[in-house]
């Protein structure tokens, strides 16, 4: 089974660099797109529906041309769910989850706080209300797999200019603690899992010469449920092509 989490930074734009050809090629069962920029009526054209693919968008319905969510299934799935119910969240198009038997695929678009005080007090309170939600689903007995773009590093091994940045968002120390307490509580980095000592990056700002000299962020995840570490066979951020100011993270699994 092999699943893509890849932040669009508008699926227009990623389309028109190629990226479905690029993703037909790569066989995937679900691909998870965070920040498709687009209201589902705009995306009416036959590469918006990658071949073999069900399709679900879930909008940002509170600022058209704003973040959203989608996943692609090979399999159509059980169930597909677009909402968590705090319509704050909800409404910016930030969640969606396909049900395939008891395995759920959810791609998952945490907000940024670099854009100034009143979003970085949105973000904490976002990993506020999701902490309860995540630890409900990792005792579930559900397999869950989230992908997306988390805003958030992990640690030194996650960002090129660690000192410089740890007062900057996506590197706060609030913010790390949060997300590697989700990994303390039994959800396992499927990259770090497989890469242990891995010093890889997924996004890179648009200044300067960032992707060029790469000084990246690793802010794009797959987090698993417990029971799949051991399905865990390989992964790769794919950089060759730039579709988006991040790259795709490509994670294979054992049927």
């Amino acid at each position: 089974m092999r699943v893509i989490s890849f932040n669009a930074n508008g699926i227009r734009s990623a389309a028109s660099k190629g990226v479905f050809d690029w993703l037909r090629a790569q066989q995937a069962d679900v691909v998870c797109v965070q920040e498709t920029k687009a209201q589902e009526d705009q995306l009416a054209d036959p590469q918006f529906r990658p071949d073999g693919h069900h399709c679900f968008y879930r909008d940002a319905s509170s600022k058209k041309g704003y973040s959203g969510v989608a996943i692609y299934a090979r399999r159509e799935p059980d169930e597909v769910r677009t909402a968590l119910g705090w319509e704050a969240f909800d409404n910016e198009g930030r969640y969606i989850e396909a049900r395939f038997g008891r395995l759920s695929v959810v791609s998952l678009y945490v907000p940024s706080g670099s854009s100034g005080e009143e979003r970085q007090r949105f973000k904490f309170a976002v990993m506020d209300w999701l902490a309860p939600i995540l630890d409900g689903w990792l005792t579930s007995g559900r397999d869950y797999v989230l992908c997306g773009d988390w805003n958030i590093v992990r640690s030194e091994k996650d960002i090129r200019n660690w000192k410089s940045n740890q007062k900057n968002s996506g590197c706060l120390p609030e913010e790390r603690a949060w997300l590697n307490g989700l990994i303390a509580r039994g959800w396992v980095d499927t990259y770090r899992s497989l890469r242990p000592t891995g010093e890889e990056y997924t996004w890179w700002s648009n200044r300067g010469r960032a992707r060029e000299n790469d000084v990246g962020w690793r802010i794009d995840y797959q987090l698993v449920t417990p029971a799949l570490r051991e399905r865990l066979k390989d992964c790769a951020i794919y950089r060759e092509q730039r579709f988006s100011d991040h790259a795709p993270y490509i994670v294979d699994y054992a049927d």
